[in-house]
């Protein structure tokens, strides 16, 4: 299998299944697409042009055949490897953290506008103003706490849903932006966030991302250096 993704510093989208597959052992060969605008002409755009449908990433390609948008891939992955509970055993768990991922990935739209994931930055300053001006950012951290904290103590921990599923994964990226926006969190929240940034698949991906060294001012709405 060969998983299309974009810069790991700024791709949340590209860092969920990766994180999935890399948690769980799943053997995969990456492909870095590297941002460099999404133009039709672009590199970007030609390297995916014929391989999928949206010109999008992630993109997850088996022998040919070709799976876009994260919650699809999540999906094929746990069907094409039942041997790994990258969704919860049990069926109302597994329906609850379905629901959580959709929530995800319809929603937060405030959360990820105004504050896009840049894994190698630290932007507290940029954070305070957000909440301070967007109360659609504050009602999102809201929510987000709300979910976590939940399942956090319907599960009894250490991750959502007890073992680390495709919702941690899910979510890995909101716990990147929490990082680099500092956004307020309570304690117990904050606990969860740590073993998630410690959890092998999510180390590793912010181990690449930080080695990138590759600054693009059309992700950066907040800085015009590293």
């Amino acid at each position: 299998m060969q998983l299309y993704i974009g810069n790991k510093n700024y791709s949340s989208w590209s860092m969920r299944p990766w994180v999935l597959a890399r948690h769980f052992g799943i053997p995969f060969d990456e492909v870095m697409v590297r941002f460099d605008s999404f133009d039709p002409g672009s590199q970007f755009k030609q390297t995916l042009a014929g391989k999928s449908p949206t010109g999008k990433v992630p993109l997850l390609v088996d022998e040919g055949f070709a799976v876009w948008d994260t919650l699809a891939i999540a999906e094929y992955l746990a069907e094409r490897f039942p041997q790994h509970a990258l969704w919860p055993r049990d069926a109302r768990q597994r329906a609850r953290a379905r629901s959580l991922c959709a929530e995800m990935h319809s929603g937060f739209g405030a959360l990820r506008s105004h504050c896009p994931m840049n894994i190698e930055a630290a932007l507290p300053e940029v954070g305070a103003q957000v909440l301070a001006e967007h109360p659609a950012v504050a009602a999102d951290l809201a929510r987000i706490t709300a979910l976590w904290t939940e399942a956090l103590q319907a599960s009894g921990g250490p991750f959502l849903f007890g073992d680390f599923s495709n919702a941690d994964a899910y979510f890995a990226p909101v716990v990147a932006r929490l990082r680099t926006y500092a956004l307020p969190v309570p304690a117990a929240v904050r606990a969860y966030m740590d073993r998630v940034w410690a959890s092998p698949g999510v180390a590793a991906w912010v181990a690449d991302a930080l080695a990138e060294q590759d600054f693009l001012d059309f992700e950066e709405p907040y800085r015009r250096q590293r």
